[in-house]
């Protein structure tokens, strides 16, 4: 048989793409068929119905919002998808409250995505009866519904949302942390009390900044007084964590950057006293609030995250709450925690695995890709050991309990001790000098107060405690946060979210990058397909017919890419799980699946590629090698990389690449493949026991181990919002291209931070020449310290937002 390689040329699609119609409710085109409705398309049947409901209930609006804001509803969940919501104990499990006539839940809905969503959900009461109100938070994505139990069931409730597009993920762990997570107000309330006191401080202050003397000295003291008052609440409670740092610094004999924050505190709110009660002055209360006001606006910033995110997770993330049991053969919804070794559960297409059994069903094809890494489907026959974590391909399967939910193997994978390690978040940049800091100006304040012992014993106390005062590092501890903050903002807002600032710190001393393949440097929904083989026009027609019928993955391949082909009747189709599929097409017998399947002749043993084979007739007209497709840039951006770090990639994947991905990594030896979960994670801990501080690229739940042992553990995800490994960055696909920038964006970070620390030093060194001279006033200090402050903030987030703009 004459070979012959077809290609489809790039220009062919975009032209085609561009005269393809587009759904009003989704957006997506509207490929291969469409409804219509009120002269409006559709790119299937769902997106139709929900714009029907709309119309009905005069929703519309929700159109006017945004353009195309809906979600596409082309894989409808089936009927009884939701039905253990109907199990009393589930619904105890996840309400928020629950009474005979009202019912409170918050749903985690991952589609929340534009002002739309937020509209149309808040107007749910108007879609079902029963329902009372609905509140959006857009930041975490979820959904706060208040209904009536008497008038419809969680289960309708959830059924209307999908219905509409918006459907919940309800996992065995997230209700639980909807429920224990609070958030800690203390900050907010601390720096609400200090900025109070620091404006009513202020303008008790005001006729001192002005020079007017024309005050009673009774009503001038009594002012003072008022100061003191307004301070106990933000020495004793807004500065309390400054205390309580700076003593814990000491019982581990550390030194951290607290500890002068503390000296600086206790020096300022001493004199202060002193001077007011034998009215020897008017004291710094002003200066110490203000200190206060902005270090504590610093922690803020610094402590921002993204709560819509979720960078730990262990296996309960991605369970399913319930299952279905075969119980006297009937299928009942039960609670994942409730199955036991000996039941029968049935899995169906798509749904995870959640534990360790028998296979019942005659055959299955079971996707490992989140576990294993590898890529392509696992054919198990009846009686085969199937693991949790697989995701089921095609129809319904029945599985024999083996194992329960907390022994399977996918739990396993959270046994290893790296799990159990205590994170250290350190402040390093600061820290680093805080000691030599604190040294510097103890030293200066004793020194200072012998020379006056003798000069001038007057002025020795005054003297010892203005040196205290001035050089507390206000500015010096507002550096890093402010910078590292805006940094975080920056990576934020191009899609790379990071756990909190000290990742940004540790990123600047990584020397080596480690990849996983699957979904991580490739695409994890897209792949290069080649067709080998002879098919004349008619052939096409026949092939492209019967792929329509299978919703496998690889069926869906071939239906794209002889999509222009004409349609005809299928009869006699037949799907067999892990071998292919046949069928009658115009008369004639049509195989697709895999060699053994389509022609009776075993593959050979040579050939790595996944390959699927099309026979005609019992005659092979060819076969499709479907290979990885990597992301756009790889090779300039590997080029890059090398330069600056060590690459190694870790592949659960067989080495059918290798030759592609030589280029890539240089070296035969840094490439690993058919790599277990354990494997990656002992990779990892070897290169770290030779001194490398390494950066772990993964996509899947088989990355989970490496990505907690690597120093900073980074998932690369095509939709953020998805389940993800617990990781310290969390990474849009997208910006793959740019990854040797981001990197150096975080050291560009750090050389920020140093110059920020340099310009610190520059006000301590002015406030130190007063201090040490005996000329440090009140009004000096109040303007001196909250001026070094808004420059050092004002300094640092306008030259990351200026490198960042050179850079992105």
């Amino acid at each position: 048989m004459q070979e012959t390689i077809i290609e489809k040329g790039a220009t062919d699609m975009v032209e085609k793409e561009n005269s393809i119609p587009s759904c009003y409710h989704c957006g997506e085109q509207c490929e291969d068929e469409h409804f219509t409705f009120e002269e409006k398309l559709f790119c299937c049947l769902g997106c139709k119905t929900v714009f029907e409901i709309l119309n009905e209930n005069g929703l519309c609006s929700y159109y006017d919002l945004e353009s195309n804001p809906g979600i596409t509803l082309k894989n409808i969940v089936s009927d009884d998808k939701y039905a253990y919501l109907d199990n009393e104990k589930i619904i105890q499990q996840l309400s928020d409250f629950l009474s005979e006539d009202k019912q409170i839940i918050t749903l985690y809905i991952p589609t929340i995505h534009c002002s739309s969503c937020i509209w149309l959900l808040e107007n749910l009461y108007r879609l079902k009866p029963g329902i009372d109100q609905s509140r959006v938070d857009f930041s975490k994505k979820q959904v706060n519904l208040h209904f009536n139990p008497t008038e419809v069931s969680l289960r309708e409730v959830v059924e209307t949302l999908v219905s509409i597009g918006y459907e919940p993920q309800i996992t065995l762990e997230t209700h639980k942390k909807n429920k224990t997570k609070k958030s800690d107000k203390s900050l907010y309330l601390k720096i609400g009390v200090a900025g109070f006191c620091f404006g009513n401080i202020m303008l008790l202050a005001f006729p001192e900044y002005i020079g007017f003397d024309g005050l009673d000295g009774d009503l001038k003291q009594f002012f003072s007084y008022v100061s003191i008052l307004f301070a106990l609440p933000i020495v004793f409670y807004a500065a309390s964590d400054y205390f309580k740092s700076a003593f814990k610094g000491f019982k581990q004999r550390y030194v951290n950057i607290d500890v002068p924050i503390a000296f600086g505190i206790v020096a300022l709110f001493s004199r202060s006293i002193y001077e007011i009660i034998t009215q020897t002055g008017n004291g710094y209360m002003d200066s110490l609030a203000g200190l206060l006001f902005f270090l504590l606006v610093g922690k803020w910033f610094q402590s921002k995250t993204y709560q819509g995110l979720s960078f730990e997770r262990d296996y309960k993330s991605y369970f399913p709450l319930a299952i279905n049991r075969l119980e006297d053969g009937d299928i009942v919804p039960r609670p994942v925690n409730e199955i036991e070794i000996g039941d029968k559960i049935q899995v169906k297409n798509n749904e995870l695995i959640p534990v360790d059994g028998l296979l019942l069903s005659e055959s299955a094809s079971i996707d490992y890709s989140f576990v294993t890494g590898e890529s392509m489907p696992v054919r198990k026959s009846e009686n085969d050991y199937i693991y949790a974590g697989g995701k089921q391909v095609g129809g319904s399967i029945y599985v024999s309990v083996e194992k329960p939910v907390s022994q399977s193997y996918l739990t396993q994978l959270w046994n290893n001790d790296v799990f159990n390690k205590e994170e250290h978040d350190s402040d390093a940049f600061v820290n680093s000098i805080s000691k030599y800091f604190t040294i510097a100006v103890l030293s200066i304040a004793v020194v200072s107060a012998i020379a006056w012992y003798f000069l001038d014993p007057s002025k020795m106390v005054n003297s010892f405690t203005a040196v205290l005062i001035v050089a507390c590092p206000c500015a010096l501890a507002l550096s890093a946060p402010f910078t590292l903050g805006t940094t975080l903002r920056v990576f934020g807002n191009l899609g790379l979210y990071l756990k909190n600032t000290s990742v940004i710190e540790k990123m600047t001393s990584i020397n080596h990058l480690v990849f996983d393949k699957t979904g991580t440097i490739t695409y994890s929904d897209q792949s290069d397909i080649e067709f080998i083989g002879d098919l004349t026009e008619e052939e096409t027609s026949l092939i492209y017919s019967l792929a329509t019928q299978s919703s496998h993955p690889l069926s869906k391949m071939i239906t794209s890419y002889f999509n222009d082909s004409e349609s005809l009747k299928v009869d006699e189709f037949k799907e067999e799980v892990g071998k292919g599929i046949s069928g009658m097409v115009s008369g004639k017998l049509i195989k697709i699946g895999s060699a053994k399947y389509a022609n009776g002749q075993d593959q050979s043993e040579d050939v790595k590629t996944t390959s699927v084979y099309l026979a005609v007739e019992g005659i092979c007209k060819g076969v499709f090698q479907i290979k990885n497709k990597y992301r756009n840039g790889i090779e300039k951006v590997m080029s890059e990389l090398k330069k600056l770090f060590g690459l190694s990639l870790l592949s659960g994947d067989n080495n059918s690449e290798k030759k592609n991905l030589i280029r890539y990594f240089g070296e035969e030896n840094a490439m690993r493949f058919d790599q277990l979960p354990e494997d990656k994670l002992q990779y990892v801990k070897s290169l770290q026991e030779h001194r490398n501080r390494v950066m772990m690229f993964g996509d899947g739940l088989n990355d989970a181990g490496a990505l907690k042992q690597s120093d900073i553990g980074v998932v690369v995800a095509d939709n953020v919002n998805n389940f993800t490994p617990a990781s310290d960055i969390i990474m849009d696909a997208k910006l793959f291209e740019k990854l040797p920038q981001l990197l150096q964006f975080s050291r560009t970070a750090k050389s920020i931070v140093y110059a920020s620390f340099a310009l610190s030093f520059l006000y301590n060194i002015v406030g130190l020449s007063f201090a040490v001279s005996g000329n440090l006033t009140p009004i000096f200090a109040a303007i001196l310290m909250p001026l070094s402050s808004i420059t050092i903030v004002v300094f640092t987030t306008t030259l990351v937002n200026i490198k960042s703009k050179m850079l992105f």
